[in-house]
């Protein structure tokens, strides 16, 4: 029997996906700010990686990575918050891994982990919310109930979103020592 969008089992599954990538994201962006270098230490390296300036773009990754996990978590908003999530894998993308080929476990790391998650936002994006969701709690959302509708504003907003921040931040190259 195929599984309906509605039944209460892809409901379930879809909460559980959201609910997984809310929470990784999350992660990251609490790692940004707490952890390791701090912020201090990820503006240092967006710096090193020619995302600058490092210090406004480690408090937006922060930032982005803190409230779209947020977000999906809750179920609010949820194809913008996973067009967030594409935005910030695809820049990752660009600006780390692609020199690293595709596999995760190559030196530095390749596309595959990013590309893994950008998959998985564009398809719970898709899906919106689902029904245990604040989204579906509240019914202002009412462009994402088709899911043509939200894909075409997770992929547009995702990957023009990074397009937009890649046109404005990103100098690869040499850093010019003070």
């Amino acid at each position: 029997m195929p599984l309906e969008t509605g039944s209460t089992s892809f409901n379930l599954v879809l909460l559980i996906a959201r609910v997984a990538l809310g929470l990784m994201i999350l992660a990251h962006g609490y790692a940004k700010v707490f952890r390791g270098g701090k912020l201090a230490g990820t503006a240092g390296w967006f710096d090193s990686i020619g995302m600058r300036p490092g210090k406004i773009n480690a408090y937006m990754a922060a930032g982005t990575e803190i409230g779209v996990g947020i977000l999906l978590t809750l179920g609010l908003l949820v194809p913008l918050a996973a067009a967030g999530l594409v935005a910030l894998m695809t820049v990752a993308i660009v600006t780390v891994h692609r020199k690293n080929g595709f596999f995760v476990y190559n030196a530095g790391q390749g596309i595959e982990y990013c590309l893994m998650l950008i998959v998985s936002a564009i398809t719970v994006g898709s899906f919106g919310g689902g029904k245990y969701s604040i989204d579906h709690a509240h019914t202002f959302v009412t462009w994402f109930d088709r899911p043509m509708h939200a894909f075409a504003t997770v992929t547009i907003v995702g990957f023009g979103g990074a397009l937009l921040q890649l046109a404005a931040v990103y100098r690869p190259g040499k850093v010019k020592q003070a």
